[in-house]
């Protein structure tokens, strides 16, 4: 969403103005991509983390203000809910160490952090929704002290004219509402960077499409909401449904959704900043002084501060990302359709999964997306959001199987190709990929795992909220044992 803000309200003035300076600073992105300005001979991968907080008893911990003055490192960040921070990873290279680089730094940060929450009586937990969450800890008050979430919900809010509306059927069936955008809060994703050349990006973005449904159905890890028992991937259709800014008059009409999966491949990164600026309107219209046109034509590299702010406001599963970095702009697909955890190996291997697969799909002869259409990959995203690792999937030349077929046979020998070409060792590449495999011959995810432990302690006669607060307690010391999710024990 990029730099914090200020509480301030918003005139016509301010959007038309806004409106304005966006549209600059597309013309000046539009000129600088004609004009190749942007590093790509070193490419770097990043990874974002984003967690939860409980107590002692597994219960949500409101703590994050006090949590983060125990870490004091920079690399963790405030959330939008009080239960929620961030690690972000420094870049790496992804080469022979490099995805065992970002592990080892997840694990020392995850260890160290840990240890600083625990004194004052908070723990961490990576999970794509926290099992013990109830309705209560996601009413306005859940936001963070930090100015842009509440002026963020205000806007959404405003742009709505009502409450937001919450309807999951799954397994069991959650309908309810909400008068802000706290129950995003549950959701907590894990992001993957890739920085790729202008010329190279569409390749891609359309790669990382295709792979999204594939990547879900393997590190599915959001059964649970409020108590019930919903989708594999429920934080899919909560992202979806608490940040929508449509009434459904307007969902009638066709308006785009402000979190969706896209409707079309692409053939440029201006595709998708272009698409923002034409069918979305500003949430937070707030303008630099900078003039993009300017600083362009003086030979230095323009922020395109409004472009990137609204691009933050418009949440696609795989993002676009410009940025500028030590005074030398690039370009990012930012992946984010995975939810976090379940242990920081397993948060691994769903990155080896990704950047192995994407790159060999990217190196095909003859790209994957020209023989599938956009609607089919669409579909294989939400249905493994749906069903996890018990999903069909459709692919082309083989059809619709079973999404752990599909990868056993199809995809998990592409990610070894693809993290091949990327020059990752080859202990480190099957060490990770083994654990996609491991999780495709068991049939054990984070989604299937909580299911199940909830299951077993409902049969010894425990209600549904003590089961979910004891699977999370588990969940937390398992997690932090860092073996594979497929290895923990249900019973």
């Amino acid at each position: 969403m990029g730099k914090d803000v200020e509480p301030t309200e918003f005139t016509g003035a301010d959007r038309a103005r806004f409106r304005q300076k966006v549209r600059r600073c597309l013309d000046v992105f539009a000129q600088m991509l004609a004009e190749s300005r942007f590093e790509a001979d070193r490419p770097m991968a990043g990874v974002e983390i984003e967690l939860n907080l409980v107590d002692d008893a597994g219960e949500p911990s409101m703590r994050n203000a006090q949590v983060l003055d125990a870490i004091s490192d920079p690399a963790f960040q405030t959330e939008l809910g009080r239960f929620n921070i961030e690690i972000n990873l420094p870049p790496q290279r992804l080469g022979p160490d490099g995805l065992r680089r970002f592990e080892d730094l997840v694990r020392a940060d995850l260890n160290e952090a840990e240890a600083k929450a625990a004194r004052v009586g908070a723990h961490i937990v990576m999970v794509g929704i926290l099992p013990s969450l109830r309705p209560e800890h996601t009413g306005s008050g859940a936001l963070s002290a930090n100015p842009r979430y509440r002026l963020l919900n205000e806007q959404v809010l405003a742009a709505r004219g009502e409450d937001l509306q919450i309807n999951i059927g799954g397994a069991e069936r959650l309908v309810t509402a909400a008068d802000s955008i706290a129950p995003e809060s549950a959701c907590t994703s894990v992001q993957y960077h890739l920085q790729v050349a202008p010329d190279d990006f569409a390749r891609f973005w359309n790669a990382s499409q295709v792979a999204a449904g594939a990547q879900v159905a393997v590190g599915a890890n959001a059964p649970f909401l409020f108590g019930k028992h919903l989708w594999a991937e429920t934080r899919v259709a909560l992202f979806e449904q608490a940040t929508d800014t449509r009434p459904d008059e307007l969902k009638a009409q066709g308006v785009r959704p402000r979190v969706w999966f896209g409707d079309r491949w692409i053939t440029s990164i201006f595709d998708l900043f272009e698409e923002n600026v034409q069918y979305y309107s500003a949430l937070l219209p707030l303008c630099d002084e900078e003039d993009p046109a300017e600083v362009l034509d003086r030979g230095d590299i323009p922020q395109l501060h409004e472009l990137r702010l609204h691009n933050g406001t418009v949440y696609r599963w795989n993002r676009p990302i410009y940025d500028v970095v030590r005074d030398r702009p690039h370009l990012r697909v930012e992946n984010r359709v995975l939810p976090a955890g379940p242990s920081v190996v397993d948060t691994m291997a769903n990155g080896a999964f990704y950047f192995g697969l994407v790159r060999a799909l990217v190196d095909q002869d003859r790209p994957i997306w020209t023989q599938m259409s956009f609607a089919a990959a669409a579909d294989n995203f939400h249905a493994s959001a749906r069903n996890g690792i018990d999903a069909r999937m459709y692919w082309p030349g083989v059809g619709e199987v079973p999404a752990t077929e599909l990868v056993l046979r199809k995809l998990l020998p592409l990610a070894y190709e693809g993290l091949d070409a990327w020059g990752v060792a080859t202990a480190d590449r099957d060490r990770l990929l083994g654990i996609i495999e491991q999780r495709c011959l068991t049939g054990r995810n984070g989604a299937t795992w909580q299911v199940d432990v909830v299951r077993s302690l409902e049969r010894g006669d425990v209600d549904r909220r003590e089961a979910l607060r004891e699977m999370t307690c588990r969940y937390r010391d398992l997690m932090h044992t860092n073996e594979p999710v497929h290895t923990w024990p249900v019973d």
